[in-house]
This record gives structure tokens, sequence and C-alpha cells, in this order.
């Protein structure tokens, strides 16, 4: 599926990548304008997990080109980092031994100003006024929302453009990732944040979203606004459990 946008912030065209003989990415094809929120959802397994970390390079590109802000999508994941591009993980994936503080200050390690820095910390504290409280206190020792606080908080440390999310409501309660997700539309909101976002919870993620994609097996199947996906009979069937 052909996809294209003028405006695109970051482009994906035609992006095939492998694991070992297996194709894992079909000729995916998408965009995401600058202030958007863009989804992705789709079964376990279809290529979701995989097309992030194609994006971050943490896997590599078969075939196909990437760009962000008007230039090719480096192939070093720090560099991608310091283009603007920064991923939350699936599972969260922060470093348990270290503290709060030292997992945040991890989170910053493409940038060099300290006052800058310490301002990004303040500002993640206003999102997250729990982390300041929890600040000397190691990150295995955090609830799961905490830690996924972390995760996202940690992303934020580089001040992304554009920030990307790996099933950032996995293994949450409910009450738990609903106020994740408001921080998320706040980022959106009020400070401009683009954002795509790969989610099983397709109705959180594409009430939330300006628009997405429905990837099945390595294949974009169908894509359109949030808001319309959320009320197409296939969508409600297949994703959201509603029979017609």
């Amino acid at each position: 599926m052909a996809d294209a946008s003028p405006n695109a912030f970051l482009e994906v065209q035609k992006v095939e990548v492998h694991y070992g003989g297996i194709r894992a990415l079909h000729g995916v094809s998408l965009h995401v304008d600058k202030g958007e929120i863009v989804s992705v959802i789709g079964a376990n397994g279809a290529g979701k997990s995989t097309l992030l970390k194609t994006i971050a390079a943490v896997k590599r590109v078969s075939s196909g080109s990437m760009t962000f802000d008007g230039q090719p999508i480096p192939k070093v994941t720090h560099k991608v980092v310091k283009a603007g591009i920064t991923l939350v993980p699936e599972r969260r994936r922060i470093f348990a031994p270290l503290t709060v503080r030292e997992n945040l200050m991890g989170g910053a390690y493409t940038r060099t100003e300290k006052a800058e820095i310490e301002q990004t910390l303040e500002d993640v504290f206003s999102l997250f006024p729990i982390l300041k409280a929890r600040l000397h206190q190691r990150g295995g020792t955090l609830s799961g929302g905490e830690q996924q606080m972390l995760a996202v908080a940690r992303a934020l440390m580089s001040h992304p453009s554009l920030l990307m999310l790996d099933e950032p409501s996995l293994g949450l309660a409910p009450i738990v990732y609903n106020d994740m997700f408001d921080v998320l539309e706040q980022l959106n909101q009020e400070r401009g944040m683009t954002i795509l976002l790969v989610e099983q919870n397709a109705s959180l993620a594409l009430s939330l979203s300006h628009r997405a994609y429905v990837l099945e097996t390595g294949n974009i199947s169908l894509e359109g606004r949030g808001a319309d996906l959320l009320e197409s009979p296939r969508i409600q069937e297949s994703y959201l459990g509603i029979s017609h």
C-alpha cells in the first residue's frame, strides 16, 4: 500500500525487514506528520514491534527507505536518538539496579548542556510527580506503573521530536494506563509532541490517535482516521470484540 505525504515528518517507504530467512515486514509504507499522534494496531506477531525497532535502528532494513524531517534516518541507534527519535521499548527495559535519577540521566546521554538537562528533568517531574518522590529509589523496586512512567520519562530526557512507544499499556491496570495515555495526550496537545504508538489495546489507541494503521502479518492492510477506524465493522469485529 503506497503511503506518502508532502508534510511527512517521518516517512517509511516500502520497507522490508527479515529475521534470518523470514520476512517480518513486507514493503511497509506509512507516514507521520508533525504534531500528529499515529497508532499502529494489529495482532501479536504482526510486525508492530519490528517496525518501531527498525525506525530506531535496532533492526536492519533489508530494502526500502526511511526519512525523518527530510533526512535519511541514521543506521546507528544513538545517532537516531541525536536526530530526535526516541523509543520507549516494550516491557519498559529500565535499568533495575539504578536509581530513578540514574535512569533518567541515562536518557540524556546524547546531550551535553547541563542546565538544559536539569530543565528537562523538572519538566518530566511536572508530568510524573511520583518520580521526584522516588528519585533515589532503585528502578527495580518501583511498581509496574511507576516503571512505565520512568521508561517514558527517560525517553523524554533526550528531548525527542518524535516519541515512539511500544505497547505502553502492557501489564498495567486500566487506571494506570489511562493516566499514562492522558500524559501522552497532554504531551501532544500542550507541547506539540509527535507520537508514533504501537498498542494492542485498539480502542484506547484509536481514541487517542489522529490517524492509524492496521498491520497484519507484516503488511499494512488498512489506514485512516482514528475515529473512523473505531467505527469500522471490520476493526470492531477483529480488534474490539464487537460482533455485527
